[in-house]
């Protein structure tokens, strides 16, 4: 810094000189041009015209001859307009005025003695007597050439004395701004070299930091150097480090923790799973020997106990076959996404016309009709679409207007990558405050008396459609009746609309496997959206 004020000092000082320097070549510019030069040439003006003028006199005084009066005349005049020019650009030379007046003195004795006399003669009266007048006038015109040339030596000197003058000028003001275009380098040299090394420098250490933790290494420092400006920089991206390596250890210590509650919840849901499977499965068998004997006892029995008696086998055998079909559609609920996850291509046409055949007793018996849409193709596991269906349709004719016959209806569009399916009955309808509790697993707002089931339909159906990539819901806007929809991503294969008959055989084996033992008289497994009663109106 006390580099860079020294220079700029000596810059100033240098300016100063420049200045005067180029003020005292314009003044010594001006005073050849528009003094010395003019000077001069007006001098060697006034001699041509007063050499006219001795020329003239002389012959016309030795001729007589008034042709030889214009020269003089012409002289005078041309006298009278450079003295008339000379003295403006003497004002300041005491030397020229000098010189001046004396030439003009010469010039009038001539003139006196010789010049006018003469040019007064009539012409034609040449005499001996003015021929001599005329002869003894040259040492007169001698003087007045003498005083020019004195003149004219004069001004010559002060034109010479002004063009070494400016000559010197010039050299001083190129050796002036020579220095002075040193000195800028020097400067820019510095300037250069303190950007360097006060921000240049500073900012690639800074850079390099910033590099650094940018790259992961969160535990660089950021280093404070340089000048004020950038030290403050610093110091706030050292802030906004430290607040990022806190944000991150605590975003990894939480993560570490989210990820072992993680781990801990997919451990207990297989756990829950696998009891869920186990437990339903173990339970089929001493389960439908109870339903079966309770069925036997009743058979052979009835009548031969009393009304109490038989009242106490009626609930058994209910109670019996309940549990049957709870535990069906449990260990259904457990296998969704688990055991059954393989994806296939499923003709939902195909898929509608097996679920409405499965429903077809349920269907006439209410006068139902269903109707859909064109149903597209689509991959998914078949098993499970035809759970989707049998569930949202057993439960649309389920939950009917006991004053009306069920209308239900399947629509479809597609949004994007995903299919918007729609279910719409016009049955009883689902309250608002009950659209999600609907889809929660056993969850009964009516008593099992009104409308059978285990409470699980709606939540397989949940579970299905979150297990294939989409949403389920109800739509509280719809009224009266109910409109259940949902979203299935579309299919990125090719569309052919065929489906295998492996997904045929699937559907028709969850038909067969959730059915409860025939001496039990159960009610089939999937029929289980009884959920749905709770918020109908």
């Amino acid at each position: 810094m006390t580099s860079v004020m020294a220079a700029l000092t000596v810059l100033l000082v240098l300016g100063a000189l420049g200045a005067w320097v180029l003020n005292r070549a314009s003044a010594v510019t001006d005073r050849l041009t528009d003094r010395s030069s003019p000077a001069l040439i007006a001098s060697l003006r006034l001699e041509k015209a007063l050499l006219d003028q001795e020329t003239g006199i002389r012959g016309y005084g030795l001729s007589g001859q008034l042709s030889y009066l214009e020269p003089y005349m012409r002289g005078v005049e041309e006298q009278e307009s450079v003295v008339g020019v000379l003295r403006p650009l003497l004002d300041d030379d005491a030397a020229g005025q000098a010189d001046l007046a004396a030439v003009l003195a010469a010039v009038e004795r001539w003139q006196a003695d010789i010049a006018r006399p003469v040019a007064r003669v009539e012409p034609g009266t040449l005499t001996a007597a003015l021929v001599e007048r005329v002869e003894a006038g040259k040492p007169q015109f001698d003087a007045v050439r003498a005083a020019a040339k004195t003149q004219q030596e004069h001004l010559e000197q002060a034109r010479r004395t002004a063009n070494r003058d400016l000559d010197e000028v010039e050299i001083r003001r190129n050796a002036i701004f020579g220095a002075i275009a040193v000195v800028i380098l020097v400067l820019a040299a510095l300037v250069f070299e303190g950007l360097r090394r006060g921000v240049t420098i500073p900012l690639e250490r800074l850079s390099s930091d910033a590099r650094s933790v940018s790259h992961g290494n969160f535990d660089h420092p950021i280093e404070a150097n340089g000048p004020a400006d950038l030290q403050q920089l610093a110091l706030n991206v050292e802030g906004m480090r430290r607040r990022l390596l806190a944000e991150l250890d605590f975003t990894l210590r939480a993560r570490a923790k989210l990820d072992e509650q993680a781990e801990d919840l997919r451990r207990s849901n297989a756990e829950l799973e696998q009891f869920a499977y186990v437990a339903s499965h173990d339970l089929q068998e001493p389960l439908r020997k109870v339903a079966s004997f309770c069925q036997l006892l009743q058979r052979r029995y009835s009548g031969q106990l009393d009304e109490r008696a038989d009242q106490y086998i009626e609930f058994a055998v209910d109670g019996a076959n309940r549990m049957q079909a709870l535990i069906n559609d449990l260990l259904a609920f457990s296998r969704v996404g688990r055991t059954d996850g393989d994806h296939d291509t499923v003709d939902l046409e195909r898929t509608f016309a097996r679920v409405a055949d499965t429903i077809s007793f349920a269907v006439e018996e209410s006068g139902a009709t269903i109707t859909h849409d064109p149903l597209p193709t689509l991959t998914a596991n078949p098993t499970q679409m035809t759970t989707l269906f049998q569930n949202l349709l057993s439960n649309a004719v389920k939950f009917r207007d006991p004053e009306q016959a069920p209308h239900v209806h399947v629509s479809v569009t597609q949004d994007g990558d995903m299919w918007d399916f729609a279910v719409t009955d016009n049955g009883i309808g689902i309250a608002p405050e009950y659209a999600d509790r609907v889809f929660v697993i056993f969850q009964r707002l009516h008593a099992k008396d009104s409308y059978p089931g285990t409470g699980i339909g709606l939540a397989m159906c949940k579970k299905i459609v979150e297990f294939h990539g989409g949403e389920i819901g109800v739509d509280p806007g719809h009224s009266p009746g109910t409109r259940i929809t949902f979203t299935l991503p579309v299919s990125d294969g090719p569309d052919d609309g065929t489906d295998d008959e492996t997904g045929d055989e699937t559907g028709d084996k969850i038909d067969e496997g959730t059915q409860a033992d025939p001496d039990a008289g159960s009610e089939t497994g999937v029929d289980t959206g009884d959920d749905r009663d709770g918020g109908r109106k």
